[in-house]
């Protein structure tokens, strides 16, 4: 089954994987570069990760990659609440284990699906 654009799909959680790969240096200067909160890291994710299994069946990404997608999913998601704001500051990506694991999940998606994990952080446009 061929879904419309999904080189345009791939390259969105490419991207969105890119940035939870990333460093915690380097994720903050992005959230600083673009103007956005911490959280607009595990939502690109969390949108793109809904497009997982379409690009599976297109031929577009890996299927033994699915259980790390789905355990970034789950890890970004026990994060959530209002009980762990904690866990959504800057300094949180540095020393929160959370961002730690899904920083090595994301990695290792990337190496499986790329060669490499390290790749240019994505350019966003914010509408305002």
């Amino acid at each position: 089954m061929e879904i419309p654009d999904t080189s345009f799909r791939r390259r969105l959680l490419i991207e969105s994987l890119t940035l939870l790969a990333a460093d915690a240096q380097s994720q903050a200067a992005w959230l600083d570069r673009h103007g956005v909160v911490t959280d607009e890291i595990a939502l690109d994710f969390a949108h793109a990760f809904g497009m997982a299994e379409a690009l599976v069946d297109a031929g577009q990404l890996g299927r033994d990659v699915l259980p790390e997608l789905r355990e970034i999913d789950a890890v970004l998601s026990a994060m959530s609440g209002a009980e762990n704001a904690d866990r959504w500051t800057r300094d949180a990506l540095t020393v929160d284990e959370g961002w730690s694991q899904t920083r090595r999940l994301a990695r290792r998606v990337l190496v499986a699906e790329l060669g490499e994990w390290q790749q240019p952080l994505p350019e966003i446009s914010v509408i305002r």
